[in-house]
């Protein structure tokens, strides 16, 4: 599926074809689709439908490779675009075809390969890969900025309405770095009706695609009828993720998602983690990064004395450098 991406930054340059690669899961999606529509007003997503067996060896390059996302995507790889920015693993195999036809590529997260089968490779810092054509950032791409947060509000206007002061708090679920289970969401909810008690005000509750179904069904039986807003999934309508956003007094994320955190901390607003300590890994190591640095609290905790508030944005440096690296010398591939 090809779609054109509506939205551009007010730096963005018109260069011609763009590709956002991703296998669709929003984690990817959101950072490739940042990062491009931050390059070029008619960035295109291309979210791919890997056949077997390359569903399983993606990246690695292999005889056969061309056909694994099907007759059209190698069809279009023929003319292949100027630049192609990929995210994720099944992403790493597209952006390395691509190359092979003349496109530049940026591969976003560590593809587990040797960097150099991309022209420019970007990893948050909690990785570990570096090299000459390695970018690092802090954690996540993601489109969130001023224009952003403000065209969010003017979205979701009925949020802002709400009394203050606007609690948001953003749910994750499980990974491989951390379980996020009924009975964590109670301790969760337990921090959070003190903090709210203590404000007074309006809780404003998002779940997310990882939240599991039995947390989803936890919260909606603690809080449907208490909370201002409570959206779990599509059954509670369109999703207000982004009003939360832009509304939000205060923001309070569960410690799992690294890229949760970093639109969460894209924002003015303060932001508390529930108990980091559930982690480990990468998540761990970029929230500790945020607490040392003050632009995190803990939740549940005595505030510390913290810095003014610097928001979390990457996206915009990231795509000035590859202007320079690799968009800077005419036109690519016809």
């Amino acid at each position: 599926m090809v779609t054109h991406v509506e939205r551009a930054s007010p730096a963005a340059q018109d260069y011609s074809q763009i590709w956002a690669v991703s296998d669709g899961r929003a984690g990817n999606a959101r950072q490739a689709e940042a990062l491009a529509v931050a390059l070029a007003a008619d960035a295109r997503p291309v979210h791919l439908h890997p056949r077997a067996p390359w569903r399983w060896l993606a990246p690695r390059r292999l005889p056969g490779a061309g056909a694994a996302f099907g007759p059209n995507f190698a069809a279009a790889l023929r003319r292949p675009p100027r630049l192609v920015i990929g995210c994720g693993r099944q992403a790493a195999l597209a952006t390395r075809l691509a190359r092979c036809g003349g496109a530049r590529t940026v591969q976003i997260l560590d593809p587990r390969l040797d960097p150099r089968h991309w022209d420019l490779v970007v990893v948050p810092e909690h990785d570990a890969l570096r090299g000459d054509n390695v970018l690092v950032t802090r954690g996540s791409l993601h489109a969130v900025d001023d224009d952003w947060l403000d065209a969010a509000r003017h979205a979701h206007p009925a949020i802002g309405a709400l009394p203050g002061p606007r609690t948001g708090v953003l749910l994750g679920g499980d990974s491989r770095h951390g379980r996020f289970d009924v009975a964590t969401f109670s301790a969760l909810a337990a921090q959070l009706d003190t903090l709210v008690d203590d404000a007074d005000g309006s809780l404003l509750l998002v779940g997310s695609r990882r939240t599991p179904p039995e947390v989803r069904a936890a919260l909606r039986a603690r809080y449907r009828g208490h909370a201002a807003l409570l959206w779990a999934d599509a059954d509670d309508g369109p999703n207000p993720y982004a009003g939360v956003l832009a509304w939000a007094d205060r923001l309070v994320c569960s410690a799992d998602s690294v890229n949760m955190l970093s639109e969460a901390c894209a924002t003015r607003a303060p932001v508390l983690v529930f108990e980091p300590q559930r982690v480990d890994g990468g998540p761990r190591r970029f929230v500790d990064g945020l607490i040392d640095d003050g632009r995190v609290q803990i939740l549940g905790q005595a505030p510390r004395p913290a810095p003014a508030v610097a928001p979390l944005r990457e996206t915009a440096r990231i795509a000035a450098e590859i202007r320079r690296r690799l968009l800077a010398d005419g036109p690519g591939p016809a």
